[in-house]
């Protein structure tokens, strides 16, 4: 028996739960389709619980701050109340009825189960059948993409949702990857006592931003007793049932307690049926256009675009996706000032092109920086206070189309950054703006005057 409704969105992360509430809002009849929990990764694995262990080794390290500044302190860190919270707060301990209630009460149909595509407009679930009238929106997320390491698919590793449901604070901790989601939860890790080694293939932490930020981020983890391995090749990794063995090119060996791998994600399209719509279903990723449609009928939101794997992104996306469905007029997608922020301390924010992405695609660029610590926020905030801003200018137009802001608050002072990339503010009037002091993002003054002079 084939039901007919609305719309049906396929996958209940941040972006489809966003679409499918719109729309249920809107009064169309939407059946949500999830096979986890209704949310995603961001409330339950990544985003809201990672930062809840971020909030906790950050008031350890500013507790730490206190000789020399304010006194005298002695810290114990306490991993307990951290694992409480996540439970308690951010995911009621994995469950997701709220989420549920939420939509139903919104006059949305929930189906717990996996779809696929069956053909135009068509969706099979666990042997049930929907027909939509208006389409199907795919929001599928990702997944972990684990690294074709010799015994790395024989071993008990762990992704950031096993990390995530740790109850206790480790010993040691190998974290394969020095992205985002490895450096932040190294560092977490790290200052509630546990040794951390970070491995990282490229030259250079954080190899999608700016190599300045790669350099100061690594400075700051040495300095807190991380063990930093960039350009470092794993051949082999191995388990013995109470350590994990981690052997490198040139044969060297690593051990720890447990091994984190962080090494990216990768869109989930598998096993959706694309072909049964005409779209390659070996895709890394799904091709929309700036209305997010992939086919006639058929929306793709957040991850499984390929725009990054970033909770803001999808959201972004969902509205878009929203007023495409409905009919209504409104702007398309545009990704020129994507923001993106790294929970570190620093925290590392940055929107836009890097200058070698920028010289990449062409652009005649000229750069400036300015370090934290030298302005006047920096120099009062003392210990904590690494930081750098740096600014890409496209040269002929006279407008940013890049910048770091790497600091305490980074990715708070990032804002100002994204409406001058975004609104395309001249260069000029930038320099003539007003910066309250003393403020962190007055460094932007400063990284306007050392651009001028570059």
């Amino acid at each position: 028996m084939v039901q007919e409704i609305d719309v049906v969105v396929i996958g209940m992360g941040v972006g489809g739960e966003h679409v499918a509430e719109r729309l249920a809002e809107e009064g169309l009849d939407v059946v949500g389709v999830e096979a986890e929990l209704v949310g995603g990764e961001c409330p339950y694995w990544a985003c809201i619980p990672s930062k809840m262990m971020i909030r906790g080794g950050n008031l350890l390290a500013e507790a730490r701050r206190i000789p020399g500044m304010a006194g005298q302190a002695q810290v114990t860190p306490d991993f307990a109340p951290v694992a409480s919270r996540i439970r308690e707060e951010a995911t009621d301990d994995w469950n997701d009825q709220v989420a549920v209630d939420r939509f139903t009460g919104k006059g949305g149909q929930f189906v717990r189960g996996r779809a696929r595509l069956a053909g135009p407009k068509r969706v099979e679930i666990d042997g049930r059948e929907f027909t939509a009238r208006r389409g199907v929106v795919i929001a599928t997320g990702s997944r972990p993409q684990i690294p074709p390491v010799p015994g790395l698919d024989a071993v008990p590793y762990w992704t950031n949702r096993e990390a995530i449901a740790v109850k206790d604070s480790l010993r040691s901790l190998m974290v394969l990857g020095g992205g985002a989601v490895g450096v932040e939860l190294a560092q977490a890790f790290a200052r509630f006592g546990t040794a951390v080694t970070v491995v990282e293939a490229a030259e250079r932490l954080l190899p999608a931003e700016e190599p300045e930020t790669s350099a100061l981020l690594a400075d700051v983890l040495g300095a807190e007793g991380i063990t930093v391995r960039t350009g470092a090749q794993a051949n082999r990794a191995r388990h013995d049932g109470d350590t994990f063995i981690l052997t490198l090119e040139g044969g060297e060996e690593l051990t720890a307690e447990r091994l984190l791998v962080a090494t990216g994600r990768r869109a989930g399209l598998a096993g959706l049926g694309l072909g049964t719509v005409g779209l390659d279903p070996d895709a890394r990723a799904l091709h929309v256009d700036e209305q997010l449609r992939a086919a006639p009928g058929l929306w793709g939101v957040g991850d499984v675009t390929g725009r990054g794997a970033f909770t803001h992104v999808a959201m972004y996306q969902a509205e878009i996706a929203v007023r495409a469905i409905l009919g209504q007029p409104g702007p398309g997608a545009d990704y020129r000032a994507l923001p993106r922020v790294t929970f570190t301390d620093p925290e590392v924010g940055s929107v836009g092109l890097t200058e070698a992405r920028a010289r990449e695609k062409g652009l005649r660029v000229r750069t400036g920086t300015a370090q934290v610590p030298s302005s006047a926020r920096g120099w009062i905030h003392k210990a904590g206070n690494e930081g750098l801003i740096k600014l890409v200018e496209d040269v002929d137009r006279g407008v940013l189309v890049g910048a770091t802001s790497a600091g305490p608050m980074g990715g708070e002072v990032l804002y100002g950054l994204v409406v001058a990339v975004q609104g395309e503010v001249p260069v000029d009037r930038l320099r003539h703006m007003m910066y309250a002091y003393p403020t962190f993002h007055r460094a932007v003054e400063d990284a306007l005057t050392a651009l001028r002079s570059s």
